[in-house]
C-alpha cells in the first residue's frame, strides 16, 4: 500500500491519488461497494468555477471533493439520459491540507471518498457530520 507522509514532501501524482481513492472504495463494506459500481472516480487539481458555485464556494483551495449525480434514493429507471455519478477529488487542496495538518494522505483521501460516497447514498453534509460525531 502506498503510504505518503507530509514530511516526505513528495506530493502524490494524480495517478497515485486515484490509486488511494480506489483503495478507499475497495475497503468499504461489500453492501456499499456494490451500490457504488457505476460511480466514476475523477482526480483533478482544482474544482471548476461551476463546481465551486454548485456548493456556494468561490475559493478553489476550499473544496477537496465533490459528488455529482443523482443520489440513489432519487434515481429512477425511467431516467436513463443522465451521466454516471462522479466522485471528484481535488488534488491541490488535498495536498495543502496534508501539508498543513500532517494527516496521512491516504486518510485524507479515504475521508473525502467516504464523505462523497455518502452523498451517493442520499446523505446530506449535516447527516454525515452527525454520523462522524457519533462515531468519535
Amino acid at each position: 500500500m502506498l503510504r505518503l507522509m507530509a514530511q516526505d514532501q513528495q506530493a502524490p501524482s494524480p495517478a497515485q491519488m486515484r490509486m488511494m481513492a480506489d483503495a478507499a472504495l475497495a475497503s468499504m463494506p461489500a453492501k456499499f461497494r456494490e451500490q457504488l459500481g457505476d460511480v466514476v472516480m475523477q482526480v483533478e487539481d482544482f474544482a471548476t468555477p461551476d463546481q465551486l458555485a454548485s456548493v456556494d464556494l468561490t475559493d478553489k483551495w476550499t473544496l477537496s471533493g465533490l459528488y455529482e449525480g443523482e443520489p440513489l434514493p432519487e434515481q429512477s429507471i425511467w431516467a436513463s439520459h443522465h451521466m454516471p455519478p462522479r466522485i471528484w477529488l481535488f488534488r491541490r487542496p488535498l495536498i495543502a491540507e496534508w501539508r498543513e495538518t500532517g494527516v496521512e494522505m491516504e486518510d485524507l483521501v479515504r475521508h473525502v471518498v467516504v464523505h462523497e460516497a455518502g452523498h451517493h447514498f442520499g446523505f446530506s453534509d449535516e447527516d454525515m457530520h452527525r454520523l462522524e460525531d457519533q462515531a468519535d
